[in-house]
């Protein structure tokens, strides 16, 4: 039964034990204030005719004492209110459930798709890689309101159960490159045992809240289960080697010996306060500038004119010791003397797997939290200034902010950077949305859970087609199609789409020393670096 069926049954229950009421209490009335002996339907017509008001006053000429009078008026007002709330609980969904669109329970035949069970942040970031790709797809969506504005966005959805055989079979199972289920930790191994039955050879994966599960899933046939919290705390500890090592970390290869790597440029660094003219890191260094985050806003190519701050971070490429000359030139002297004070703010799942990491790489670390733990050193709201000078945030050198509301998030960023402006503040975000907002508050570098987690499916569905998930920029590689047989100066990539051309892999051998005359060749695969609104320009303008 649905809610409209429910909501109705309710209210004719409701309302005919209301008349019935009433019908027993006038008939009483009558009897008792008027000396008049109504019979019992008599009684429920007039209440009826005075709730309906079809026929109110027939009996009017009877009611000569105050409480009859006063009865029927009580009687009237709850008439028009029972009617009122008709409208907005009954009438009002029936008319917008009768003219609004019905989501599907079935697609047209579609082949080579990924089938995704129901529809996140996460998934929203998957869709967009899908589509850079230009991979089908189709969501099957439980709920129904969702599904139709799911439709309303252009996204390719089938309502119904996830669960269902006949669900996953109306979304074309069998014919899929993979599954990704996404509901929550218990209704997504259901849906891999589901999968499983229906098509044993379908790829199966799925995300688990508490990582703790993760061999259920493994048990129900998922192929491959993701924990986005402790990714995320991998990839935030990661970054932390910007801050207290001069060796260049959490580069991606393109090919052999030749990387791209973000560089977040300290305070009191060298480049503080030069433009990318004026920085010579080109010349000095052998490596390229492919692109740039002025506090928060990527640019690719950055303009000559672009001035570096403490909050920029460079997007460079260049072989391994053109980078490490670079990464010297990034950091700061006081940065260089400080090795390893980093104080872990929230010791949740992605605060302890940040700790973690930092215990085993050797780097001494603070833990604050709200609550007291086994790991936890200082208990205390992170916003307070008092907590964080108890964590020793004068003298850190790294601080990371893992916690759970990205509304404290920012305003501790606030705080931190008004307390200590060299301290190099690496957030965690749990909604892209939130990203720009920690930027601008401060932050250093930021990663967004739903950005990585997204990326991340791309990555294990698709291998070597999307190369790095937690970057701020995307490392795509396409076919060459229809820039072959150009050079790189005559299709001007950067100026049409924004992205920057890196590498070409020509015949299992990737060519880096790219200059402008170089020419496309048929059958290259074109290795392009840029933001996500970029990347899908590329793809779409060369497919």
């Amino acid at each position: 039964m649905d809610t409209w069926q429910r909501r109705t049954g309710y209210y004719v229950l409701a309302l005919g034990g209301i008349m019935l009421g009433y019908a027993l209490l006038y008939h009483w009335a009558m009897a008792t204030f008027e000396g008049i002996d109504r019979g019992f339907l008599r009684s429920v017509q007039i209440v009826v005719e005075t709730f309906t008001t079809t026929g109110f006053g027939s009996d009017s000429s009877s009611w000569d004492s105050w409480q009859s009078l006063l009865l029927v008026i009580v009687m009237d007002l709850t008439g028009v209110v029972l009617i009122f709330l008709a409208l907005p609980v009954l009438l009002f969904p029936l008319f917008e459930e009768t003219i609004s669109t019905t989501p599907p329970t079935e697609v047209e035949e579609v082949e080579d798709h990924v089938l995704i069970c129901s529809y996140s942040a996460r998934i929203r970031m998957l869709i967009d890689e899908l589509d850079v790709l230009d991979v089908p797809y189709v969501v099957v969506e439980p709920d129904r309101d969702r599904a139709v504005e799911l439709i309303e966005s252009n996204v390719e959805v089938v309502h119904g159960d996830p669960e269902s055989t006949a669900t996953l079979e109306g979304a074309h199972l069998e014919s899929a490159r993979a599954l990704v289920a996404d509901v929550d930790d218990s209704t997504n191994a259901s849906i891999v045992l589901t999968a499983k039955a229906t098509d044993p050879s379908v790829p199966c994966l799925t995300f688990v809240e508490d990582p703790d599960i993760a061999s259920y899933h493994r048990y129900a046939g998922a192929d491959h289960v993701f924990s986005p919290r402790h990714l995320i705390g991998e990839s935030l500890a990661n970054k932390v080697t910007t801050g207290i090592s001069t060796e260049v970390g959490d580069a991606v290869e393109i090919g052999e010996d030749f990387e791209i790597v973000e560089l977040p440029v300290l305070a009191g660094s060298e480049l503080v306060g030069e433009t990318i003219a004026e920085s010579g890191i080109r010349e000095r260094t052998g490596a390229n500038v492919i692109g740039a985050w002025f506090r928060g806003e990527f640019v690719s190519p950055p303009s000559p004119d672009a001035r570096i701050d403490e909050q920029t971070i460079l997007l460079v490429a260049g072989h391994e010791r053109q980078l490490g000359i670079l990464k010297e030139m990034t950091l700061s002297e006081k940065r260089r003397r400080k090795r390893g004070e980093v104080i872990v703010c929230g010791h949740g799942e992605v605060g302890s797997t940040v700790r973690e990491r930092m215990v085993e790489d050797g780097v001494p670390c603070t833990t604050v939290d709200v609550d007291e733990g086994e790991h936890v050193d200082i208990v205390g709201d992170v916003t307070e200034k008092s907590v964080l000078r108890d964590a020793g945030i004068d003298d850190a050198s790294t601080i990371i902010l893992a916690l759970a509301s990205d509304t404290m998030t920012i305003f501790a960023t606030l705080v931190v950077r008004d307390l200590n402006p060299e301290i190099e503040i690496i957030a965690r975000a749990d909604e892209t949305e939130s990203v720009r907002k920690l930027y601008q508050a401060g932050a250093d570098y930021v990663l967004a859970l739903a950005t990585v987690s997204g990326r991340m499916l791309a990555s294990t569905i698709f291998e070597e087609d999307v190369i790095s998930y937690d970057k701020q920029v995307e490392v795509v590689r396409f076919e060459a199609r229809s820039l072959a047989g150009r050079t790189l100066t005559g299709a001007d990539i950067r100026a049409e789409t924004g992205c920057t051309v890196i590498a070409v892999e020509r015949e299992g051998e990737v060519i880096t020393d790219l200059d402008p005359d170089f020419r496309i060749e048929p059958g290259d695969d074109v290795i392009v670096a840029g933001p996500d609104e970029n990347i899908t320009a590329f793809a779409a303008r060369y497919d």
